[in-house]
C-alpha cells in the first residue's frame, strides 16, 4: 500500500492526525471544521457551513485533488433539524452527480461547531 500524510500549507496540524491521506488512488480527507485561518469560528450555520467547504477545498487541493471528485461525505450536524439549510448549501458545491453522503446529528464537536465534514475523493 502507498500512502502520503498532506496538510494544507505544509503546517502539521496539532492533533495526532493528517488533514489528508492519499493511499491508493484515493484521498481521505479528515473532518474539517468552520475554522477560519485566524482561528475563528463564523457564527452563523451557513457561515460555518461555507468556511467548512473553503477548508474542504484547501485540504482536497494539497492532496491534488477537488471537490468535483469527491465520491462520499460524511456530515456531522450539531442539530439535525439544520438538513434542509445544509441541502440548500450543500447542493450549491455539488451541482451535478453529488456524492454519495451519510449525515449525522452529533451531541458535540470540537470548538462547539454546528457542522463537521469529512470526505473521500479519488485523487
Amino acid at each position: 500500500m502507498s500512502k502520503e500524510c498532506l496538510n494544507p500549507g505544509g503546517a502539521a496540524p496539532a492533533l495526532p492526525l493528517s488533514h489528508a491521506v492519499r493511499a491508493n488512488g484515493f484521498v481521505f480527507i479528515s473532518g474539517q471544521l468552520p475554522v477560519t485561518a485566524s482561528g475563528e469560528v463564523p457564527e452563523t450555520f451557513e457561515g460555518q457551513l461555507r468556511q467548512v467547504f473553503a477548508n474542504l477545498e484547501a485540504a482536497l487541493e494539497a492532496a491534488g485533488s477537488s471537490l468535483r471528485k469527491v465520491v462520499k461525505t460524511t456530515v456531522f450536524l450539531k442539530d439535525l433539524n439544520r438538513f434542509a439549510e445544509l441541502n440548500e448549501v450543500y447542493g450549491e458545491f455539488f451541482e451535478s452527480e453529488p456524492p454519495a453522503r451519510s449525515a449525522y446529528e452529533v451531541a458535540r464537536l470540537p470548538k462547539d461547531a454546528l457542522v463537521e465534514i469529512e470526505a473521500i475523493a479519488v485523487g
